[in-house]
């Protein structure tokens, strides 16, 4: 294991990955720009091929997590909602702890089969970013620029586009806006005392205007909130580039699964009733940190094999050709061509440095570095 685990750590793992993601991401981006024309005649079967074509570049990212580094995820939950999984539209609301919550949730969109399909609120300046932004593009991911007069039109929009997708999907939903840190939660707890709210220990203060946004415009469309609870074994607070350098971890996922219809439908009432779900789900990080566990029964939910599938064939399919390049290049003895080859792998190698280092906690939202109270509640 000490061998594998050196492998996995090294310079060149982490530039075949790199090279099978982005290569593979232009490919697929390529083939959304030919769909075009064909939402112009069938919509359902351009959104049909939007979701294979995306689930080719984020299982490779789940695949990182799952196989790659070996993590695994246990789920708490009632076994009489289990069924009712991946078979049915839900906003999922999910705390911010760590680096990969988002590729955590990811990962349980994989397990119950809505990885190809699921939404989430992304910043505007992604959607011209090569690979993921125009994936997320085609996929109708809804962009938002965080200022809330301009938002609350065209997220509106971009929810009621939804209604008529043609398959199951989660959206999604970081409400407390930004990662929890000490310092943003000191801030976010200035901004609760001032409005006299409750005080979170293990939460920031939810931003409860695109929930209810998010709420009015699902209703009819999905058929639950999951009030996700996300915590790691140990105390450990992973990163992505722990995980791409094979580190293990144990994710633990508390989820209740709410009917649509129990949440009040006015801004007002629907913002106290977030509010009252985020003490709740302070009870139950309580009562991890206290116990190790989450309460009630848990279900196993195994990984299933088509993400390293995918993966595979893209590897396969992009790296032969690679190899037959490099041995060329290797006998053809230029050493400009060579050096231009190397410069070439630095950048793919920087590129998808770059990208990881957009998820790292220091460059995540500049909440708490104006001490200021948010309008956004």
């Amino acid at each position: 294991m000490g061998i594998i685990q050196l492998l996995k750590s090294q310079f060149l793992s982490h530039l075949i990955f790199y090279y099978v993601f982005l290569a593979s991401g232009l490919i697929v981006n390529l083939l959304q720009f030919c769909t075009l024309p064909l939402w112009l005649v069938n919509k359902k079967l351009a959104r049909k091929i939007n979701i294979r074509l995306c689930y080719c570049v984020s299982s490779q990212i789940v695949v990182a997590l799952e196989w790659w580094s070996g993590t695994e995820c246990t789920l708490y939950t009632d076994p009489k909602n289990y069924p009712l999984y991946g078979n049915e539209n839900a906003i999922a609301v999910l705390n911010h702890c760590s680096e990969i919550d988002f590729l955590c949730g990811w990962t349980f969109c994989e397990r119950f089969g809505v990885l190809g399909s699921s939404k989430v609120l992304a910043k505007h300046e992604l959607k011209y970013l090569p690979i993921i932004g125009w994936m997320w593009y085609f996929l109708e991911i809804v962009f938002c620029k965080r200022k809330w007069e301009e938002d609350r039109r065209t997220v509106a929009e971009s929810l009621q586009n939804l209604h008529d997708y043609p398959e199951n999907f989660w959206f999604l939903l970081f409400c407390e806006g930004t990662r929890f840190t000490a310092k943003k939660h000191e801030v976010s707890m200035q901004v609760a005392e001032s409005k006299g709210l409750p005080k979170l220990k293990y939460h920031l203060l939810p931003r409860t205007k695109g929930f209810w946004v998010t709420v009015q415009n699902l209703r009819g469309n999905a058929a639950a909130v999951y009030d996700c609870t996300l915590n790691f074994r140990n105390k450990q607070v992973p990163s992505l580039l722990d995980i791409l350098n094979g580190k293990k971890y144990h994710a633990d996922l508390y989820l209740r699964r709410i009917p649509l219809e129990l949440i009040p439908e006015g801004e007002a009432e629907c913002a106290a009733w977030l509010h009252k779900l985020y003490q709740e789900k302070d009870s139950f990080q309580e009562h991890y940190t206290q116990n190790g566990c989450f309460p009630g029964p848990t279900v196993t939910h195994p990984r299933r094999p088509w993400a390293l599938i995918n993966w595979i064939l893209w590897a396969c399919m992009l790296l032969y050709p690679l190899g037959l390049l490099l041995v060329q290049l290797v006998s053809s003895g230029s050493i400009l061509t060579i050096l231009v080859s190397v410069t070439v792998a630095c950048a793919a190698s920087l590129g998808g440095r770059w990208m990881i280092g957009q998820t790292e906690t220091n460059r995540g939202s500049s909440y708490g570095n104006k001490e200021v109270p948010s309008k956004n509640n």
